[in-house]
């Protein structure tokens, strides 16, 4: 049953994870008004806040941190005091934001978009801890219109959360709207496997295992079956490049991580 719903969120996910003309989208793999998917997904971040990072390195095997590196180091800030703003959404908990500041120079200082407030509080407590004030700032706002002006930005990340957006290309274009030209453009996302057997491995540990991790943490194993879900229905690795390229982005490339599990993909702001 698995591999058959799996197989269909491929084709569809593929396709290019847009929404259809009768005002439908996907929420993992059920059918929901695009009226009601930024709700929903709310609910389901709202559930995992203070859970959220214990879970990433549970259901990865601590390899998002590996991940999350990778795409500073692709992104190589400066280390120089010149300033350099980065602003990083879908990031509430920090986790980049504070990768991206340890390595960066003096004058660099990062924005935290996120839609959803309780995740954003956990970033704002780490953010204390670490003592970071003045060098972040957190905003509640959505990536399908960030409530920021136009060439604002350096540079633009984004680390697991493009596919819970309600309209993907749109997000895209608002990255693009909000960078300076010559901006950058990183996103760190779950993943097609490009290895054959390691996808049908991979399957049966995402559907078996992470509900029920979810379920023994937090209590509740629905969100993580939508996690899971949700990482199927995400457009593949070319799908994805040549969205990223329609949005305007030039020089768009990718690396597959860990066997296409997750993948960076790069675009530049002409």
């Amino acid at each position: 049953m698995v591999r058959r719903m799996n197989a269909d969120a491929k084709k569809t996910g593929a396709a290019g994870g847009a929404e259809s003309a009768s005002g439908e989208t996907h929420f993992g793999f059920r059918t929901v008004r695009e009226s009601e998917k930024a709700g929903l997904v709310h609910d389901v971040f709202e559930q995992v806040a203070s859970r959220y990072d214990l879970m990433n390195d549970l259901m990865s095997g601590g390899l998002h941190r590996a991940w999350k590196q990778a795409m500073i180091d692709w992104l190589n800030p400066p280390r120089s005091p010149r300033p350099f703003h980065l602003i990083d959404v879908a990031g509430g908990t920090g986790d980049i934001a504070f990768r991206f500041l340890e390595r960066a120079g003096a004058g660099a200082q990062v924005t935290v978009c996120d839609i959803n407030r309780h995740m954003l509080g956990v970033g704002k407590t780490r953010a204390e801890a670490k003592a970071f004030e003045g060098r972040v700032e957190f905003a509640c706002g959505d990536a399908e219109n960030l409530p920021f002006p136009d060439r604002s930005f350096d540079a633009y990340t984004i680390a697991f959360g493009i596919r819970n957006v309600t309209h993907i290309e749109q997000a895209l274009k608002d990255a693009y709207r909000v960078l300076k030209p010559g901006g950058r453009f990183l996103c760190l996302e779950f993943s097609h496997v490009a290895v054959p057997l390691i996808d049908e491995v991979y399957d049966k540990y995402s559907f078996s295992a992470i509900p029920m991790m979810g379920k023994w943490v937090t209590g509740d194993g629905a969100p993580y079956q939508y996690l899971v879900e949700s990482i199927r229905r995400f457009p593949d690795q070319e799908k994805f490049k040549r969205m990223i390229a329609e949005a305007g982005f030039g020089n768009v490339s990718y690396r597959n991580l860990t066997g296409g599990v997750a993948a960076l993909h790069s675009g530049w702001r002409l």
